[in-house]
This record gives structure tokens, C-alpha cells and sequence, in this order.
């Protein structure tokens, strides 16, 4: 799992470079083109997130996908979403879990970059608001007594339904266009559950579109995403 995200931050770190050294010439050339009108495409932009489809194909015990869309309402402002549907079947020290569920996430990204002329490039931050209903089930749930007795494992499943979660999370990424209306984007993100609704006598370890819960029921988010933008207008 860690050297799948290593890899996939790696080849994220690399488009932006290459992208970058191919606006600097590209500058160079527009640049004395002073009297061109620098038009910015407002639409839909919808794409999928990469990592998902590759964790599928790695990894048996997961199958997830991601759509990912914005639309701009203002030269630097666009609305954004992630929607979704997670199966994870995690083997821990101590017991087996599986989550499952979808979710949805809500929110606004804000383009602090620059572009030069005819450019359409993002290096943003925002938020999202989350949202989330899924099923826990636990099995093989290993209760080690003492040192001198040996463990006692209950195979019994115990599932957990109609449960669910909502969370903040701060954004932060990128997204350049790689052939006109087509992007490939990367976001991270830091997260927070607002409220949930736990299992009783477990706790909810992995919860779709917000990842694994962390201590202070903290967590945090990676994607790389390929999208294309349906143009409607040009400003």
C-alpha cells in the first residue's frame, strides 16, 4: 500500500515538472503575443481518481471508485465533489474487518497560481465536507487473556449496518492540462469526522471517502486524477 502511494506521489511530482518546463517554453513563444485576449473555459469537468482502479487491480481485498468533478463560477473559484463506493477487507493483528459503503464530498477550490497567457493550470486549496453511510463486519477478533494462557479466537462474524460518518477536510493540490480540456490532477488532503455513528463496542477503523480513522478521529486523503472539462462558455 505505501510503495503503491510512493509511486503514485513520484509520478504526480514528475508531471508537474515536465508540464512546468513545457509552459516555460511555451511562454517564450506567446509571450510577445500581447494583443492575444487570454480566454478562460468555464464548464463541467469530470474525471475518475487513478488510484482507486490501480489498488483494484494490486490488491484483491479492495475494490473502490472515485468520479471527481468542478465547475467554475469565478476566474480562480470552482465548486467541486468526489463521489464514490468503497469495499475493503482489512486483516489487522487482532481481528479481521470489512467496510463498505459509498460516500460524497462537497466543497470549493481556490487556483493561487498565476497562468500565463492561453494557460489553464491549478496549484489550489480549499474544503470539503463530507458524508458517508456503510456496514462494518468483523470476524476472527483474536482476545489474548493473559501471558500464560493462549489466545482465544472467536470466528463468529458480527456485522454492523446503517452507520455513518460526516468529517471537514482541507485541500490541497494541483491540476494541469495535459492536451486542450484534458487534466491530470493530484490531491491531499487533512481530515476531521464531525459526528459518527459507531458499532457498538468497536469503533469505526475505516470509514469510504474518509480513509483509515486515526487518533482524535484524524485521517488524511490522496488522489491522482485524469478529468476532462465539457466547455459551455468562455470569459
Amino acid at each position: 500500500m505505501k510503495k503503491i502511494n510512493i509511486l503514485l506521489s513520484i509520478i504526480s511530482i514528475l508531471t508537474f515538472s515536465i508540464v512546468s518546463i513545457a509552459q516555460e517554453e511555451v511562454k517564450q513563444d506567446t509571450i510577445k503575443q500581447d494583443t492575444v485576449k487570454n480566454l478562460k473555459s468555464y464548464g463541467l469537468r469530470i474525471g475518475i481518481d487513478l488510484s482507486n482502479p490501480i489498488h483494484t487491480i494490486i490488491n484483491n481485498d479492495r475494490k473502490s471508485l472515485e468520479v471527481v468533478a468542478d465547475y467554475r463560477i469565478k476566474k480562480n473559484l470552482y465548486i467541486a465533489s468526489e463521489i464514490g463506493f468503497l469495499n475493503r477487507n482489512e486483516q489487522e493483528d487482532y481481528y479481521n474487518f470489512i467496510t463498505k459503503g459509498q460516500y460524497v464530498k462537497l466543497g470549493i477550490n481556490y487556483n493561487t497560481y498565476k497562468n500565463w497567457l492561453n494557460m489553464d493550470n491549478e496549484i489550489y486549496v480549499g474544503f470539503r465536507y463530507g458524508f458517508s453511510t456503510f456496514t462494518q463486519k468483523v470476524s476472527n477478533i483474536i482476545i489474548e487473556p493473559n501471558q500464560i494462557l493462549p489466545p482465544n479466537i472467536i470466528n463468529e462474524n458480527q456485522e454492523f449496518s446503517n452507520l455513518n460518518a460526516n468529517w471537514f477536510e482541507f485541500v490541497a493540490g494541483f491540476k494541469v492540462e495535459i492536451y486542450p480540456n484534458i487534466y491530470l490532477g493530484t490531491q491531499f488532503s487533512l481530515n476531521k469526522i464531525l459526528s459518527q455513528k459507531k458499532p457498538e463496542k468497536f469503533k469505526n477503523l475505516y470509514i469510504p471517502g474518509f480513509n483509515r480513522v486515526y487518533i482524535n478521529n484524524g485521517g488524511f486523503g490522496f488522489n491522482y486524477t485524469i478529468s476532462y472539462r465539457i466547455t459551455l462558455k468562455k470569459k
